[in-house]
C-alpha cells in the first residue's frame, strides 16, 4: 500500500473510533469539567512553549522573599454566576500534518498527581493566552489596524501574524500550497478548511512537534520552528520529554509515535515565537530593515537565569507536586507515573485580557468556561503578586523641610519587566500623606480610563515620559517601558513604523549587564547612565518639600501593572475598522484598574 493511502486507512480508523466509542456520546456533551469529545489522542507529555508572551519568571536562590501586596492587589475581574459560561467543544479537525487539541483531551485529561491535585493539561491550557492566540481580540484589532496604515503589505502582515497565532493553519497551508491569509476568505472565516486549525491556537500538535535542529539561532526566531511535514503516519514524531514512552496507542490511533525530545525543555524551543522581529518601513514606505519587537529570550540568555538553568518552562509551567499518570488510557502498570510534571499553566501577565475574554466569552466562542478562566486569573495573580518583583523603603528621612525617600525595585522575573509587546507598562504610584491624613504629594496616580496622572506619553501622543533617578515634582512619574521611534525620530505606536527605542527602562532580571547589551535588547534612554539601574533592580529616590506641612509623614509606594497602555489603546481607536471597533467597544466596557505587583508603607517622624 502506498503511504497515501497508509494515511487515508489511518484517517479512516480515527473516524470510525470516534462515531463507535462508547464515551463520545458523554465527551460530546462537553460540559467544562470534562474532556471535549474523541477519542485520538496525539500527544502523551507536557509541551513547553508559550504564546503570549510570558512576563515573569521564578527568583533564584540569592533573591529576596516577595513583599506581600495589601488587599487592595487583586485584579480586576466582573465574576458572573459560578453557572457562568459553558465552554464550547475543544476542536477534533484532522489535516495531513495537525490534529486538534479535542483529541488529545481524551487521554490527557482528568489527570492527577500523587497528592490528588488535578494538573488536567485541557483544564490549565484551554483558558491562557496560548489556547486564545487567534481569538484574542486586541491581536485581531492591532493586526487589522497595521493594514489600515500599510494596506500595500496586508499580505506580509498576515504572513508575520499568522505564523505563531494560528501556526497550524499557517504551516498546513504553506505544504499544500493554498493561500496564507487571515481575514476575507483566511483562517478566520469559519468557511475557510483550515479555520478550526487556525482557532485552536498554539496547541498541542505545534509545541510536541518542534524539531531541535535550529533552535535557539536567529532563523528560528519570528515562527521559524521546524515541524516534519514529510513522514507519514504513524511515524510521525510527537516530542516531549519523558524517556521510553509507550507508543502503541498514538501509533494505532493517532497516527504520531511519541518519542523523547528534550528540546520541550528548552527555553529555545519559547524562543521560535517568544523572540520576534517585524519590518519597519522609511519615508517611501518601503521595508527597510527588521525590528526587534519582543526580545525576551535574548534578554534572559543576558541574565543568570541561563546560566543557572533557569528556563521559561520551569516558570511559566511549574512542576506537579509528585509524580503524574500523564494518560488516563491505559493505565498503570502499562504506564506509570512520571516526575516531574509541567503543569499546563504558561502564566504570564495578562490578566486584562483573561478577564476581557471572561466577559465576552459568548462573542468570542470560547473553548474555556467560566471555571477555567476563573482558575487561570487566580493562577496568574498568583505569578505576578508574589513571584515577580520586590519593593523596599532603602532610606527614608525628614529634615530642612525636605522629605526623601529612597526605594528599591528588584525583578524576579528571568527577562525585562514587563517583557514582550510594547503595549505593556509598570510604574510606582507614591503617596504622602502628613499628620492630619492629607496628601501632600502623589506621583503615579491610576485614571479609570487607564491612563497616569502626569505621563507624559498620556497627555500627549508626540511625548513619552522619560526615566528618572530622582523624583521631585508629582508631574514626574517613573515608568518602566518600551517606546518606539519611527525613521523621522517621532513616538509611534505603530509596530511597522517602529525602527528603533527612545526609551527602554524596562527592570533587567538578575545579571543582566546593560553595557554589553546587544542592540535589539539594550537600555535606551537616561537609564543608561542611572547608575542605580543595573541588572536585577532599580533604585529611585523621592525628595519632597515639607514647607508648612507637618509630621510625621505616612510614605505609601506601590508598583502598578497594565496591559494596554491608555496611548496604545488611544492610538489603536483611531482606526475604523470592524475589528478595531470590536475591541474598543470590549476595551470601554472593561475595568481598567491596573494590577498591584508589589506595595510599601511606612511612616517617617
Amino acid at each position: 500500500m502506498t503511504p497515501k493511502g497508509l494515511k487515508r486507512v489511518y484517517v479512516l480508523i480515527g473516524l470510525f473510533v470516534m462515531v463507535v466509542l462508547p464515551a463520545m456520546a458523554i465527551i460530546s456533551a462537553c460540559s467544562p469539567q470534562t474532556p471535549t469529545a474523541t477519542p485520538v489522542p496525539p500527544t502523551a507529555v507536557p509541551a513547553a512553549p508559550t504564546a503570549v508572551p510570558p512576563v515573569p519568571t521564578a527568583v533564584p536562590p540569592t533573591e529576596p522573599p516577595p513583599t506581600a501586596p495589601p488587599p487592595t492587589a487583586v485584579p480586576p475581574t466582573a465574576v458572573p454566576p459560578a453557572s457562568g459560561y459553558k465552554a464550547k467543544p475543544l476542536a477534533t479537525f484532522n489535516t495531513a500534518d495537525f490534529t486538534g487539541s479535542g483529541l488529545c483531551v481524551v487521554c490527557h485529561a482528568q489527570l492527577e498527581d500523587q497528592a490528588g491535585n488535578d494538573v488536567s493539561i485541557d483544564k490549565h491550557w484551554r483558558s491562557v493566552m496560548m489556547a486564545n492566540a487567534a481569538r484574542d481580540p486586541v491581536f485581531l484589532a492591532k493586526v487589522s489596524s497595521e493594514i489600515e496604515r500599510t494596506p500595500a503589505l496586508q499580505a506580509a502582515i498576515e504572513q508575520k501574524c499568522s505564523v505563531c497565532h494560528m501556526h497550524m493553519a499557517f504551516a498546513q497551508a504553506k505544504v499544500d500550497g493554498t493561500e496564507i491569509a487571515m481575514f476575507g476568505t483566511g483562517f478566520s472565516s469559519k468557511e475557510n478548511k483550515l479555520h478550526q486549525a487556525a482557532y485552536d491556537g498554539v496547541s498541542c500538535n505545534v509545541c510536541h512537534q518542534i524539531d531541535k535542529g535550529n533552535l535557539g539561532t536567529h532563523e528560528s526566531f519570528s515562527g521559524g520552528l521546524v515541524i516534519d511535514t514529510s513522514t507519514e503516519p504513524p511515524d510521525r514524531n510527537s516530542y516531549g520529554p519523558f524517556p521510553e514512552p509507550f507508543v502503541n496507542n498514538m501509533r494505532r490511533v493517532s497516527g504520531f509515535t511519541p518519542v523523547a525530545g528534550l528540546q520541550t525543555l528548552n527555553a529555545a524551543l519559547c524562543a521560535t515565537c517568544h523572540t520576534l522581529y517585524t519590518p519597519y518601513l522609511d519615508a517611501a514606505g518601503n521595508v527597510a530593515g527588521e525590528f526587534p519587537e519582543q526580545t525576551a529570550f535574548l534578554e534572559w540568555q543576558h541574565s543568570t537565569y541561563d546560566d543557572i538553568g533557569q528556563s521559561c518552562q520551569k516558570c511559566h509551567m511549574p512542576d506537579a507536586e509528585s509524580e503524574v499518570v500523564i494518560s488516563n488510557s491505559p493505565k498503570p502498570p502499562t504506564i506509570q507515573a512520571r516526575q516531574p510534571f509541567a503543569q499546563h499553566h504558561f502564566v504570564g501577565g495578562n490578566v486584562f485580557m483573561i478577564n476581557l475574554l471572561k466577559q465576552n466569552a459568548e462573542k468570542l466562542e470560547l473553548t474555556a468556561s467560566t471555571e477555567h478562566l476563573d482558575g487561570t486569573l487566580r493562577r496568574l495573580v498568583t505569578q505576578l503578586q508574589q513571584k515577580t518583583l520586590t519593593l523596599s523603603v532603602t532610606e527614608a528621612k525628614a529634615a530642612s523641610n525636605t522629605l526623601s525617600v529612597a526605594l528599591r525595585l528588584a525583578s524576579m522575573a528571568g527577562h525585562k519587566l514587563p517583557t514582550g509587546f510594547p503595549s505593556r507598562r509598570a510604574w510606582i504610584h507614591f503617596v504622602v500623606k502628613d499628620s492630619s491624613g492629607q496628601v501632600i504629594f502623589e506621583s503615579g496616580k491610576p485614571q479609570a480610563d487607564g491612563s497616569i496622572v502626569g505621563a507624559d506619553g498620556d497627555a500627549d501622543p508626540a511625548a513619552y515620559e522619560p526615566h528618572y533617578d530622582v523624583i521631585t515634582d508629582a508631574g514626574q512619574v517613573q515608568i518602566y517601558e518600551s517606546v518606539m521611534h519611527d525613521y523621522a525620530q517621532k513616538v509611534t505606536y505603530t509596530l511597522l513604523a517602529g525602527q528603533t527605542y527612545v526609551k527602554d527602562n524596562r527592570l533587567l532580571p538578575a545579571g543582566f549587564d546593560k553595557l554589553t547589551a546587544g542592540k535589539d535588547f539594550a537600555v535606551y534612554g537616561q537609564a543608561v547612565t542611572d547608575a542605580n539601574f543595573q541588572g536585577g533592580s532599580d533604585e529611585i529616590t523621592y525628595q519632597i518639600s515639607t514647607q508648612g506641612k507637618s509630621g510625621p509623614f505616612e510614605v505609601t509606594a506601590e508598583v502598578l501593572y497594565e496591559t494596554i497602555s491608555y496611548r496604545f489603546a488611544q492610538d489603536l481607536a483611531q482606526d475604523d475598522t470592524e475589528l478595531v471597533k470590536d475591541y474598543m467597544a470590549m476595551h470601554d466596557a472593561a475595568d481598567l484598574t491596573p494590577v498591584v505587583l508589589a506595595s510599601v508603607k511606612q511612616v517617617v517622624q
